[in-house]
């Protein structure tokens, strides 16, 4: 499998605070990559460093091809475009102008393909109207127009939809997949926002105290995130003790609730708990999401 970007043992220190602790990843060309993990679990350290913003510690990463180490990684670098955090717009300039000083800091020829970024992000009708009037959803398009000067073919964006209206949440999702499929660019997209992100992602990596947890593509995330059966009981120790009596793969939720991954004869299990002096009050179908799968790889309950 080509790689546009992998990461090994990347570590970044700050005296007695590792932000990233030995993590590495692996984005495959075309892909785009989820990166999920709570406030302060490494991600933005971890897009910084790779945007040439901050030094790694230790270990090491390869952008196409070139090392961190090598002394033409720039010729890779310029195939990259990044939005870090908040996009860096001129609020008193138009949307043109903005791209038209982008530009010119890149040394750009001519202004030949503004016309056609404003009209791939949906600004192309903004006219003399200065970026500070903007929405926030424009904004943001704005910053992905800046970040495609130079025709890139890896975007990387921090929380690209964080504060957005479902209505620019939704035109943020079209632009990434527009993009991703008409121009084959590879992203690499952080988001808290992971119901949404399960809409975009091919490939995920759960990051977790500056460690990359675990790496999978969405097919064997929709395999791991099974269906199961989500039971509520009057004594969930009597029902736990059933379960394991009858060989069930099983999740205890709270003190009433468990999941139940497996086919489960319910009226066998309503006589089993019976026996037991255990009521079954609830039974439902259900999918594991992606917040939940998340939840139990890194436990706790509080993510980004």
């Amino acid at each position: 499998m080509e790689y546009v970007l992998t990461a090994d043992s990347l570590t970044k220190r700050y005296r007695h605070f590792k932000a990233l602790d030995h993590l590495s990843l692996h984005i495959p060309k075309g892909a785009i990559y989820g990166m999920v993990g709570r406030n302060g679990a490494g991600k933005t350290t971890l897009i910084r460093i790779i945007c040439g913003l901050q030094e790694a510690t230790e270990g090491e990463y390869t952008l196409y091809g070139k090392r961190n180490t090598d002394r033409d990684l720039y010729k890779s670098r310029k195939r990259m475009g990044a939005v870090v955090e908040t996009p860096s717009i001129y609020l008193g300039m138009t949307a043109e102008e903005n791209l038209k000083e982008q530009y010119r800091i890149l040394g750009m020829p001519s202004f030949a393909g503004i016309r056609e970024l404003l009209e791939l992000v949906g600004l192309e009708d903004t006219g003399k109207k200065k970026a500070k009037n903007f929405s926030l959803g424009m904004r943001q398009r704005l910053g992905i127009a800046l970040a495609l000067c130079g025709e890139p073919d890896f975007l990387v964006l921090d929380e690209p939809i964080n504060g957005l209206d479902p209505q620019g949440i939704i035109e943020m999702r079209e632009l990434i997949l527009k993009l991703n499929r008409e121009r084959k660019i590879t992203f690499l997209i952080s988001s808290h926002i992971l119901d949404e992100l399960a809409r975009l992602a091919t490939h995920y990596g759960f990051v977790d105290g500056g460690r990359m947890v675990k790496e999978l593509s969405a097919k064997e995330l929709e395999e791991a995130c099974r269906k199961c059966m989500r039971v509520d009981v009057t004594d969930v120790k009597a029902l736990s003790r059933t379960l394991d009596q009858m060989g069930l793969d099983y999740n205890v939720i709270s003190h009433t609730q468990a999941d139940i991954f497996a086919q489960v004869n319910l009226s066998d299990l309503v006589l089993a708990l019976d026996r037991e002096n255990c009521q079954v009050l609830t039974a439902s179908e259900r999918d594991e999401s992606l917040e939940s799968y998340f939840i139990s790889l890194v436990g706790g309950a509080s993510h980004e």
